[in-house]
């Protein structure tokens, strides 16, 4: 009995913490955040929300109101870049689920090219003496980086290849990885490579897969690898920096095609998305893998792709106290971080900033989504400070 006690004494105590928590304050400040953005010339029309209590507390929308921008809505369609990760990741892990593969097998025994795999040291290339595995391309420490020109560029090959088996067998062929596999770490084109890899593994193109078993079930319909004609009309204009240092909106800088024609599906990089898609991706995690009654993933296979693997400050910009899981930032040190967060929340970033962070022990989820260059890790940390000076 007295154990029962203690228990409801404890839930009713964390009900009225979350009481007295005043979304109205946190939606103000995010807010007066997001005009800051817009009028010192950060960012075009922006939006974001956010996510606790069981529920959606705030949408916020803060449009520029620039002739050459355009107003927005949570439907409206924005380039994810590198946020395209967190979901080839998560594909990955219900095939594991599955049993279809082991995280050590090596990745030449799904796709034979890559026993041809060739290493670079001291400007000397030859083929490669360890062998590259699933784990590898799962945590950027297969050698694969983000390269400017050739075959591993993707806007280069997105263009070039039909598929992307014929992009894989000339990549192999043509272009070197930066060191032994599993050595380092390099941030890169692996989740590129891991399209084909779930292509092999599932016997389905990697877009069908992703539909079948987290975009159908996840009520994505708006997140995918192309446009419509139609989409293209209302598709976000870039902000960027012009030649001589001042910022303007262009919508002929889609370094990505996204033809509807082409099989050429980044992993990456390659999808565009909604506010209101991405949030659903974002509740089933912090629902343990489970949205509206249905399991997506196992609780075991977030804890896996979100605790950190990698013990190396992430590049592009963030800061102190975060290592690196399955392509998911989890901070360590919230002290060195700054910004009262919670340890072992963990997400991700695109290139045109849109970024996302979950929350597991405050049941919690941010997104925010704009489109500008450059990328600015700055815009996430502003948003965690505005959110958790008041919500801790």
């Amino acid at each position: 009995m007295k154990v029962k006690l203690n228990i409801l004494f404890l839930l009713l105590a964390s009900g009225c913490e979350d009481q007295n928590i005043k979304y109205d304050e946190i939606k103000d400040s995010v807010k007066a955040y997001q005009v800051e953005l817009v009028n010192n010339g950060i960012t075009g029309s922006n939006i974001a929300r956010l996510y606790h209590n069981n529920k959606i507390q705030f949408t916020n929308v803060v449009n520029s109101d620039k002739k050459e921008d355009k107003n927005i809505n949570d439907d409206s369609i924005f380039p994810i870049w590198s946020m395209s990760k967190p979901i080839t990741i998560v594909a990955m892990m219900i095939l594991f689920e599955r049993g279809k593969y082991n995280l050590e097998d090596n990745v030449s025994d799904y796709i034979p090219i890559f026993a041809e795999l060739k290493c670079k040291s001291n400007n000397e290339i030859y083929r490669c003496k360890k062998d590259l595995k699933i784990i590898h391309l799962l945590t950027h420490t297969s050698g694969f980086r983000y390269y400017d020109k050739g075959i591993g560029n993707l806007p280069y090959a997105e263009t070039s290849y039909v598929t992307l088996e014929d992009w894989i067998n000339e990549l192999v062929k043509n272009q070197h990885v930066e060191f032994e596999p599993g050595t380092n770490y390099v941030y890169g084109i692996s989740q590129a490579i891991l399209g084909r890899l779930i292509e092999v593994l599932s016997g389905d193109t990697f877009f069908g897969f992703l539909y079948d078993n987290i975009f159908e079930p996840l009520e994505m319909y708006n997140t995918k690898f192309y446009l419509t004609d139609n989409e293209r009309l209302i598709f976000q204009p870039l902000f960027l920096k012009n030649w001589d240092g001042t910022k303007l909106f262009s919508n002929n800088n889609d370094e990505l095609k996204y033809n509807k024609n082409s099989k050429m599906h980044f992993g990456s990089e390659g999808l565009v998305s909604t506010m209101n898609d991405y949030s659903n991706f974002c509740e089933m995690l912090v629902n343990n893998g489970v949205f509206k009654g249905k399991k997506i993933i196992d609780p075991k296979s977030i804890e896996m792709m979100t605790n950190p693997y990698t013990k190396k400050r992430i590049e592009y910009g963030f800061y102190s106290g975060f290592d690196y899981g399955y392509s998911f930032f989890n901070l360590q040190n919230p002290i060195l971080d700054g910004t009262s967060s919670s340890k072992g929340i963990y997400g991700w970033s695109g290139y045109h900033n849109t970024h996302f962070w979950i929350d597991p022990k405050k049941k919690l989820y941010c997104l925010f989504m704009t489109r500008t260059t450059p990328y600015s890790s700055d815009i996430q940390r502003s948003l965690r400070s505005s959110i958790y000076s008041k919500i801790n």
